[in-house]
Formats: C-alpha cells, structure tokens, sequence
C-alpha cells in the first residue's frame, strides 16, 4: 500500500466545505467518512454513534457493507467499538482480530481488514460515539493518523451534540446525549423545582473550529495564556484575601498546570493541526478528562476538576466571555447546576427565575445552603457527576424532598412531578389560608412561630408566612456576601431596614457568628485548626477582637433607636462570656448616650445554648439573660459528637432519639422554672415532627425557616399539646423500649389524626 500524504489541516479543509453544503444529515455522514477514507488512504472509514440504551449503532460507512447502516449495533464494551467506547481511548492495531475483544460481525463484510484504528467521538469528555478506519494490510497507523482521526472526531462530536443527527435515529431510539439521567444526594431544603440547566461556570460553547491562519491562533493562545498565568498569580499574591489551606493548594494547582509545558504543547499542536485556540483546549481537555475520568485515586479525580475549571478560564480568556454574559439569557425557570459556589454568588442570579440549586459538593449548612434557604428555593446537594452530564437548557428536576436530580427526564416521570408540584401548590395554598390564623393548639395553648432571616430577601417573607416575628437574624450572612467588611453606616441601614420591615413584631439579632466553617475571604486567620467548630468562632473571635464587636453593637443600638432591641450572643461557653459582652455592650450605650443618639427604649440580651457546658449551669445561665434561644444544630453535634458536615454521619444518629429529648427537656424546665423565655432556632424546628416533640416537651416559641411555618401551623391546629405532655411523662424516663422513639411519636400523631 503507498505511504499516506495524510494531515489533520487536509481533513479540516474538507470537512469545513462539507459542512457549508446544504446536504441532508445522512448525505453529509456518507460524505465524511468517504473524505476521511480517502484521505487517510484507507479501505474502510466507519461511524458509530452511541445511543441512550448504551448501543453503538452504524451511522455511516465507506467500504463496509452499506446495507448494515443503522442495522449493526453493538453493546458498550462489545468488540472493539464498544470496547474504544466503554473505555473512551482509541486502540491502534496491525491485527484486529487477534485482539481479544474483535467481535466478528458477518453482515458488516470486515473479516478481510486486518489493520484498525479507532477513536472516540468526545465532547466535554463523554463518548458520544466511535470513528474507525481499517485497511486490508497489516500496520501500525502513525501518530499524525491518529492525530487525525482524533481532530476529525472531535468536529463530529460536534454535530452530534448540535441535534444535526436527530432526524436519523429511529423513534424511540434517542443519541446519548439527551439521554435521561437520575442522580442520587442529599437534600438541603424542601421543595421541588422543574425548569432548565444553568451552569455555574458554564463550559464555553466553542462553535468557530476551524482556523485560518496558525501562527495568529498560537499568538492568541499565548496571550490567553499570560493573562490567565497573571491573574492567578495576581489571586495568590494578594495581602487582603485569605487564600489558605485548600484555597490557596487549588490555586498553586492551577498555577502549575497553566505553566506545564506538556499541555501547552499539545494546544498548540491542535492548533497547528488546523483548530482554532478555542477548540484545540476544547479538544484536549476533553482528551485529559475522558482518561482521568476512569482512574480510581481521588487525588487523580480532584486534579480532573481544577484541569476543568482551568480550561474554562482559558477558554473565557479567548472569547472574552464571562458568568454575567449566561446570567443576562437566564432561563425563567432556571436551575444552578454548580460544584460549589458562594452564597454572594447565589445572590447574582435573580431570584424571580430560580427554581432550584443542584451542587456536586457543599452540606446543609453551607453558606450558599442558608442563604438558598433564604430565597426559599430547593437545594439538592452531593450530586456527583452533575456537572459533567449537564449541558446548559437541559430540562432538569430538582426534588428536595427525597434529595433526587432527574436531568432531561422521560416524559412519564415529568408529568409525575408537574402533579406533584400542583399538589404542593395546594398545600401551600392551604398554608396561606393558615397564615392570619392565631399559632393555637387544638387544645389552646399558644405558640409563637417565628422565621429565621439573615438577608433583605429574607424579609417580605415574614408577611407572607404570617410568621410572629424573625426569631433568629443571622447578621454574619450580610459579612460572608460582601467582598469587604461592611461599614458600620451599612450594618446600620440593613439593621433599620430589618426592623422596619418587621413592623413591630419581635427580632432578635444573633450577633456576627463567624469562623469554624464560616469563613470571610478577607478576615485572615492565621491559625491552622484541626477542629474549626470547636476553635476560634462567634463569641470567642468577637470578644478577642472587640472592635469588630463594638462597631456592630453601635451600629445596632443606633438603628433601634426608640424601638426594642433584642441581641443574642452565639456560641457561649462560660457566663464570663456574657459579663464581657455586656461590658462592650454598656460602654457603647455610654458613648452614645454622650452624643445624644437615641437609643432603644428596651435592651434584652440573651444567649444561643449549643454548647453542653451551659447544661451544668442552666439555672445560673438563665439568671444572667433576658432570654435563651437553643441553637439545635450545632447543641446536637456536640452532644452527639458528630460532624454535622460529614455525609457519612449525617443520619447516622437521630435528634428524636431519647438522649438528646432528655437534654431538651431539661432545658424547657429550667426556662419555666426561672421564668426565662426560651426559644429553639433550628433545623428541628422546621419539620412538622419535630415541631410536635418541641411543643410536647415545653418549648412555646420556636424559630424556623418562613417555609416551614405552614406545615408546621398545620400540624400545631390539630395537636392536643395536653395527650402529648402525658405521653412523655409516660414514655422520656421510662426504661429503654425496644421501639424507637420516633416510630412511637409517629404512631401517636397517625391515631389522632396529626398532618406531618
């Protein structure tokens, strides 16, 4: 056989003609594959394409028996297509059928073509199909034919991913790529969101392939590639945000694969081989993830994501596009689909288009969590494999009930959650008919239901829920999502506006509550902790650095002018601390008092209980407050001694479990007992069951999301609050019972009828 005069940019040139043509989807197939044939001197030239049933199916072929398109069909990992397929790497053989995967296929006539080279059709690093070529004599295709083969792939990756071959698949049999996917992960707010794929850091759509001239598409990349190269070394050198720990290990990461020669190289031999920049890093990302996709070490996998969100920085650094440009065509009904994000990045999007939020990491208290919370849309989190199987306007539903991600579902299963969405529709309308409803008992006992804030988005909802005031007012949301601590003339107007918008009802401000898992970018702590939840946080960074105190507390003191405020402190472990913050406190109403600013005509100050210390001084604690608030989060991971953001813990010990009941009875007593108002702020509050426990063990004031008060009026208007304090006396102290509490409590709210 004569050598081959065979080159990628020849490929290109043809394929860039063909796709001008106005040919019908087959008629262009057929012509691809004759062109490659013929210009890489082979005898066969065939196309695969892999279907949502997991098939490989013959698309098209030059040399092969032409009556087997669409007929031939081969599993994943069967033969070497499927192999090439399952495996996402191309095989070079001078014998095919010695290869222990060959499978001999009669009615597609290629027992008599011994050489193979195969490559697969990938795009963002998913297979969508396979491309082969096959000669009669034995040899070893050379790495330019490879190269080849691989450029000319990618272009037709492309097409599939464009819908141009829709029309050719058979009904019923849809490609791949628009095959349905159902993810399993945790839910981190209720609800139930349907709407469309919006990627956080969306991969950059490259639709201009081919190049015109080389050496100008290397100079791009060049350039492309200093300004990325600056701008992490611009993130690592400066003073003023806190890039430690894993921040600044991932950003030495990307500086070291934004120096590497290797993947430099082999840009610009994709460019050199007839790509635009763009679509050569497009093409050797996808390269790099299809093979790192399978390796098990997960170091390996880890680097797999900084060489994605590396390339898309590149990739953006090329076209001169940004996230804002994707925010500006927001769908309507728009689901973030993210690794990770900040919660100020939540906040970019329009809250009028969300309906939902689906991370591959982050847990039920992330900061993005709370403030999602906040907006009252679903979160879905732990969805690993999301993002890679996403593409944006993919249709996609978000259940925050069962914590389930169904992307570009079947038809059957959307009208099942459109049902069941109308049916929560209902519900709530149910809820808005509670709302001006008085927080009554069956049995008329009165209970104060209030909203956990933190934001200004927060705030219409304290109407709309028909909430007794905001119980818990998480001021520190308003330092995680500015770029710079706030300037007490801004702490100030949110804290008016907070208290204008409440119109007299109760607020209660839980002074700034950072550190542990709450961090801000541009507070530097120096200090490694092994532990952050137990170290330096809330009340014990604020009264070692007084001045951030301070200036809250004047901001606070001036803003309730004439007006009750009511201040929490997070966090405390010993009464001393409570002494101290008082002392800040005092000297602040001093000093404006000299200034004649008008004050609060009520200061109450009360204390978040969440660490077990406070259990052994409770009496003594209540003496020194005005009110208590039990934060159960954080009171029952200590307890328990479990890491509340460590999914394998997570459910893994139950907050209705006897122990933990018995410490919140305790509690309840001992605020009765000294006259103490207690409130419970907490995940526990905003569950229709758990609600029920607090009730029936003592507490009268609880503090819950504003979306979680209409289920839990509901359950409250049906409660005879007298049967369930009987049933406790019977049922807390008792022996161990071989029946779990819940499944008792369960039982009694199902007898008398009690909606959870």
């Amino acid at each position: 056989m004569r050598e081959t005069a065979v080159g990628p940019r020849v490929l290109l040139k043809r394929l860039r003609e063909l796709m001008q043509e106005p040919l019908e989807p087959q008629d262009r197939l057929d012509r691809i594959v004759r062109d490659i044939a013929s210009n890489m001197v082979a005898e066969v030239c065939s196309l695969y394409v892999l279907r949502a049933d997991s098939v490989l199916e013959l698309y098209a072929t030059e040399g092969l028996n032409p009556s087997a398109v669409h007929l031939v069909q081969l599993r994943l990992g069967q033969g070497l297509v499927g192999t090439i397929a399952a495996s996402a790497r191309p095989l070079n053989l001078s014998n095919a059928q010695e290869h222990p995967a060959f499978a001999y296929l009669p009615e597609t006539g290629e027992e008599i073509y011994s050489s193979f080279l195969g490559v697969p059709l990938l795009r963002a690093g998913r297979t969508l199909g396979v491309l082969v070529v096959q000669n009669k004599t034995m040899r070893t295709y050379r790495d330019d034919e490879v190269e080849a083969l691989e450029t000319t792939a990618m272009v037709i990756a492309e097409m599939i991913a464009t819908g141009d071959l829709a029309r050719l698949s058979r009904p019923g049999l849809e490609l791949d790529l628009k095959r349905p996917v159902s993810f399993g992960g945790v839910s981190f707010n209720d609800g139930i969101g349907l709407g469309h794929v919006v990627l956080h850091e969306p991969r950059v759509v490259v639709t201009n392939l081919f190049n015109e001239d080389s050496e100008e598409e290397v100079r791009r990349l060049e350039t492309a590639l200093g300004s990325l190269r600056l701008s992490i070394d611009d993130m690592l050198e400066r003073r003023d945000v806190a890039f430690e720990g894993e921040h600044r290990e991932v950003l030495e990461a990307y500086r070291m694969f934004a120096n590497d020669r290797g993947w430099v190289r082999r840009l610009e031999e994709a460019i050199r081989n007839g790509l635009t920049a763009e679509a050569a890093v497009e093409k050797v990302q996808s390269d790099m993830r299809a093979r790192m996709i399978h390796m098990t070490d997960p170091y390996l996998r880890e680097r797999m994501s900084d060489f994605d969100d590396l390339a898309n920085r590149l990739l953006r650094q090329l076209m001169g596009t940004g996230p804002e440009d994707i925010a500006a065509a927001l769908p309507k009904d728009a689901i973030i689909v993210a690794r990770s994000m900040g919660a100020a990045e939540l906040l970019d999007y329009p809250r009028e288009k969300l309906r939902g939020l689906v991370l591959e990491d982050g847990a039920a208290t992330s900061h993005v969590v709370i403030v999602a919370r906040a907006m009252g849309i679903p979160v879905v989190g732990q969805v690993k494999g999301a993002v890679s199987m996403a593409e944006n306007g993919d249709a996609i539903i978000a259940d925050g009930e069962e914590g389930a991600v169904h992307l570009r579902p079947q038809a059957d299963l959307e009208a099942a959650y459109a049902e069941k969405v109308r049916f929560r529709a209902r519900r709530q309308e149910l809820y808005r008919e509670l709302r001006n409803k008085p927080s009554m008992s069956k049995d008329g006992v009165q209970i104060d239901l209030l909203m956990n804030a933190g934001l200004m988005v927060d705030l219409p909802q304290l109407v709309e829920s028909g909430a007794a005031g905001i119980g818990l007012f998480r001021t520190e949301l308003q330092f995680m999502v500015a770029s710079t601590f706030p300037r007490a003339e801004a702490q100030e107007q949110l804290y008016r506006d907070v208290l204008d918008a409440a119109r007299g009802k109760p607020v209660t401000f839980r002074t700034i509550d950072i550190g542990g898992d709450k961090v801000l970018p541009y507070f530097k702590n120096n200090t490694q902790e092994e532990n952050p939840a137990l170290g330096w946080r809330a009340i014990r960074l604020t009264l070692d650095r007084p001045g951030l105190l301070r200036t809250q507390i004047r901001a606070l003191l001036k803003a309730a002018g004439g007006r009750e405020l009511k201040l929490m402190l997070p966090m405390v472990t010993e009464l001393g601390e409570i002494a101290q913050a008082r002392e800040i406190i005092d000297r602040e109403v001093r000093h404006l008092s000299r200034f004649a600013h008008l004050l609060p005509n009520s200061l109450k100050l009360g204390a978040m209980l969440e660490v077990p210390s406070l259990l052994f001084q409770l009496d003594e604690l209540m003496k020194a407050v005005d009110f208590v608030s039990v934060g159960s989060n954080d009171l029952f991971q200590f307890v328990m001694a479990v890491d509340r953001g460590n999914t394998r813990m997570a459910d893994r010990f139950d907050p209705l479990s006897v122990p933990f009941l018995r410490v919140l009875k305790t509690i309840a007593d001992a605020g009765k007992r000294n006259h103490t108002p207690v409130t419970l702020c907490g995940e526990l509050a905003g569950k229709p069951i758990s609600a029920m426990v607090l009730i029936g063990l003592g507490f009268r004031s609880i503090s819950m999301s504003p979306a979680s008060i209409g289920p839990v009026k509901a359950m409250l208007t049906e409660l005879p609050v007298g049967e369930l304090e009987a049933f406790f006396e019977d049922n807390l102290w008792a022996p161990a019972n071989d029946i779990p509490m819940r499944a008792l409590l369960q039982a009694f709210a199902d007898d008398r009828s009690i909606p959870l």
